[in-house]
């Protein structure tokens, strides 16, 4: 991957604009036999010879030797980069030829991006590979002053194996001038082929610096929705002569979409319009201060989240402890504080039940049980007149008259709502 999102200022040339370096497959020697990756191949001691020797090979790659079927002809099937080596014929333990295989692939055609860390640096050409390059692929590069008759630079290219690319750096005399451009050629080649990448023009006044590092979000405090956004120029960057320009991005955690701010010159940055109680997520970039040149990389992101005042913590801890589960799945009532009033002095419980009744109660009830009511006096008073039997107390534990309802409600009662529907409630006692 390129360490900027945009390569350093390159013009592409026309075929005819430049004539092209050849750049076609190394040169082989005679005892070299080339097999491609996953192909098969067969590998012959002699082209003639008597039928009647027995030929053994032996393989040798990397200081390790291998014994392997004899015959004239070695079929070596579904080639891999390990089976690359020498491999000799023997007839007895006279050795009668040596064979060098490589095991290769068309090189990929490089597409190559030039940068510059700052001015006082040299500048990198790169480019990423697909896959692994093949043992044996050279790369080179030629840099050379455009419209000039004078010789290309050339150099060898290394390749990353941990970045999987291969990187060229161009040396930037002292004293350079900075505006004139320079033309890079690139040429990737082995055994099997040769691939040339584009030729382009490059300004070595154009730079892409590294990201800025040590990025840090802090809250103000007692500011809700502002926080200070500090960071340090890349250490490959001497700021005691050159400066940078930075970009800022932020986003409230989880949204997507990034709120940007430009042309920062300072290291430091407050931003305004944070969301009041969210996580940020922060990033800077840098670019060359007059804009020769591309943007860095992102940053590494960085969080923060805006001051909040403890008295709101506790306002809001408070309002949801006041609230409770009921039965009905309704959270958050609040019950008048009447219901928490101790009883009255008569121990009858206050006006607290009587104004429930009163608001709930249905006056029919106490029509039908007034009526009952009279009519169990009556009784009372016509057994009495025999002055047999001793009158038991009201309150006695005998059981009750009836042990269903006189009158069912005829729909369900109302929570906290007093309901006289049969004479067990005047005669239980309680």
């Amino acid at each position: 991957m390129f360490c900027c999102p945009e390569p350093l200022i390159f013009l592409l040339l026309a075929a005819a604009a430049a004539p092209r370096r050849p750049c076609g497959p190394l040169g082989l020697s005679q005892d070299t036999v080339l097999g491609r990756l996953g192909a098969n191949l067969t590998l012959r001691c002699w082209d003639e010879g008597p039928g009647n020797v027995t030929v053994s090979w032996q393989a040798e790659e990397r200081g390790r030797s291998q014994r392997l079927p004899t015959g004239n002809a070695l079929p070596l099937h579904r080639l891999r980069h390990e089976d690359a080596g020498t491999y000799t014929c023997f007839v007895g333990s006279r050795r009668l030829r040596s064979l060098r295989l490589l095991v290769q692939e068309p090189p990929e055609t490089p597409r190559v991006s030039c940068y510059r860390r700052s001015h006082d640096h040299d500048v990198l050409c790169e480019w990423p590979l697909r896959a692994k390059p093949s043992p044996g692929t050279r790369a080179m590069l030629w840099v050379k002053q455009r419209f000039t008759a004078e010789n290309a630079t050339e150099q060898r290219c290394r390749f990353f194996s941990k970045a999987q690319k291969f990187v060229c750096r161009v040396k930037v005399p002292r004293g350079a001038d900075d505006t004139k451009p320079l033309l890079v050629s690139t040429c990737v080649s082995n055994g099997a082929g040769g691939a040339a990448g584009e030729d382009k023009i490059i300004t070595l006044n154009g730079v892409c610096p590294t990201p800025p590092l040590n990025v840090t979000v802090t809250a103000l405090e007692k500011a809700p929705q502002r926080l200070r956004v500090n960071w340090s120029y890349p250490s490959s960057w001497d700021h005691r002569f050159y400066w940078l320009r930075f970009q800022v991005r932020y986003r409230p955690e989880p949204a997507r979409t990034f709120s940007e701010v430009d042309q920062v010159t300072t290291t430091w940055l407050d931003i305004h319009d944070a969301w009041r109680g969210l996580r940020h997520v922060v990033q800077v970039r840098a670019q060359e201060e007059f804009g020769h040149g591309a943007w860095s990389e992102w940053s590494r992101e960085a969080v923060g989240t805006p001051w909040t005042d403890p008295r709101d913590l506790t306002s809001e801890m408070g309002f949801f402890s006041s609230q409770f589960p009921m039965e009905d799945g309704i959270y958050g009532l609040t019950l008048p504080p009447e219901l928490f009033a101790e009883d009255g002095a008569d121990g009858t419980g206050g006006p607290i039940m009587e104004a429930s009744a009163r608001s709930t109660a249905s006056p029919y009830p106490f029509v039908v049980a007034g009526g009952s009511l009279l009519l169990g006096i009556a009784l009372c008073i016509a057994r009495g007149g025999g002055g047999q039997r001793a009158r038991a107390p009201l309150g006695s534990s005998s059981p009750p008259l009836s042990d269903t309802p006189l009158l069912s409600p005829p729909c369900s009662p109302a929570p906290g709502g007093l309901h006289v529907t049969s004479l067990d409630y005047f005669f239980s006692g309680q």
